[in-house]
């Protein structure tokens, strides 16, 4: 029988140079999670609610928080719940008036050793830091994003189990390219890496299969559709991701 150890080793070395993404990628599927009552992000909201809007993101520190581009009008803050954790979660944040307009709180997983400042191919740990979200892609149609999006049945497979021993089918039938080491304006499935292959790349936003993932953050796919049809390139989407302590530097 493989243990859970075995199998890990074993799949990090498999994803060596790809990251959750890539032709022998193998991260997630729909996870169950609780409905959320949140509105939308960008819903109007009424007065009396918008004066509790927070002026600055919550739960990020001065050094997080500076390196927001000030361009940046949608921000998809994840925030593991520790260092060495795969539990995360996800809030979309839309630059209002008053001030930062938060959206739904979605259960979401990262990699299964947690988080890391410098990034390995196979560490099996998400990258800190924030990045552009530029483009997307899937197995499946685009279902309403004005990300560029490319399709392919073929280049978005997710074969085998996770670490959990659960399936990984449909982890890629939609999936949003997070900007580290890789060129923004190009789909997913490129393989650029400007750092070079030593430090990973394929990192995605992507439909969750209720395990830990090799880098990339996961989250419920009707969670991740939702995002899709939010995201705006003209409003400049960022995400902030890492740890509760090293958000809050």
């Amino acid at each position: 029988m493989i243990t859970h150890r075995a199998r890990a080793a074993l799949l990090a070395a498999s994803l060596l140079l790809t990251g959750c993404g890539g032709a022998a990628a193998s991260p997630d599927h729909n996870s169950a999670a609780a409905p959320t009552t949140s509105v939308a992000p960008g819903t109007p909201v009424p007065e009396a609610a918008a004066q509790t809007v927070p002026g600055q993101l919550p739960g990020l520190g001065p050094k997080t928080r500076s390196a927001v581009p000030g361009a940046a009008r949608q921000v998809v803050v994840v925030t593991g719940r520790g260092p060495d954790s795969p539990l995360s979660e996800v809030v979309l944040y839309r630059r209002t008036g008053p001030g930062w307009q938060p959206g739904p709180a979605w259960p979401a997983h990262n990699a299964l050793r947690g988080w890391t400042d410098h990034h390995r191919a196979g560490d099996l740990r998400s990258p800190i830091g924030v990045y552009g979200l530029s483009d997307a892609g899937g197995r499946l149609p685009d279902p309403g994003t004005r990300l560029p999006y490319d399709r392919s049945t073929g280049g978005f497979r997710s074969p085998g189990t996770g670490f959990e021993g659960e399936s990984l089918a449909g982890s890629f039938d939609h999936v949003i390219a997070i900007d580290y080491n890789r060129r923004p304006g190009t789909s997913p499935l490129d393989w650029t890496r400007p750092l070079g292959a030593g430090r990973g790349g394929g990192i995605w936003i992507h439909v969750d299969h209720g395990g830990p993932t090799h880098g990339c953050v996961s989250i419920a796919e009707r969670h991740l559709k939702e995002l899709l049809r939010a995201l705006d390139p003209a409003l400049h989407p960022v995400v902030v991701m890492g740890d509760h302590a090293s958000l809050a530097r």
